[in-house]
């Protein structure tokens, strides 16, 4: 996945997010497979469990078992057709999550030789708030951030003031 590039502003960004609301205490479970991002949870002294691959849209079950204090969901709901029936399943009262926001000017991501690398949704901010609402979460907090290139085009020109990825904290109603 990240074979070409590395998102570390959205790591440094994610990371001070995280902090800001989950205590090191608290043990997560973070949806999705593990990857560089578990790392860098890990290395600041969360104990983090991943969701094992399996199709989250059909099978909620190590989610709906889990005794985690806290989940994480960051880059993971834009790939589900039903992330509604995941936010329901979560058991725990604390949520952090992000999504890339849907820009006017790109279409939706779609890897073609990965087709778990596929964004069946991107959102817009009042779009993801809705659905934490109707899925039983309130937002505590939220925050947006630009993901520059250093490409040239108009595209890349807008990626520097348009906001590219959104994450909130909330918590179970």
């Amino acid at each position: 996945m990240y074979e070409q590039s590395y998102p570390n502003k959205r790591f440094k960004h994610t990371i001070k997010f995280l902090e800001k609301h989950v205590t090191k205490d608290h043990s997560i479970l973070d949806l999705g497979v593990e990857n560089p991002f578990t790392t860098i949870m890990q290395d600041h002294g969360y104990r983090v469990e991943n969701t094992a691959g399996e199709d989250l849209d059909l099978d909620t079950s190590k989610i709906e078992r889990s005794t985690a204090d806290a989940v994480t969901a960051f880059e993971i709901f834009e790939h589900l057709l039903s992330p509604f029936t995941v936010l329901k399943s979560i058991r725990t009262n604390k949520l952090v999550a992000s999504v890339p926001l849907k820009l006017w000017f790109s279409s939706a991501y779609r890897s073609k030789t990965d087709m778990l690398d596929r964004h069946y949704h991107e959102f817009e901010d009042w779009q993801f708030d809705w659905l934490l609402q109707k899925s039983g979460w309130k937002i505590i907090d939220r925050k947006k951030w630009t993901n520059p290139t250093k490409k040239f085009g108009v595209r890349p020109i807008l990626r520097w003031f348009t906001p590219r990825y959104y994450i909130v904290y909330a918590e179970r109603v």
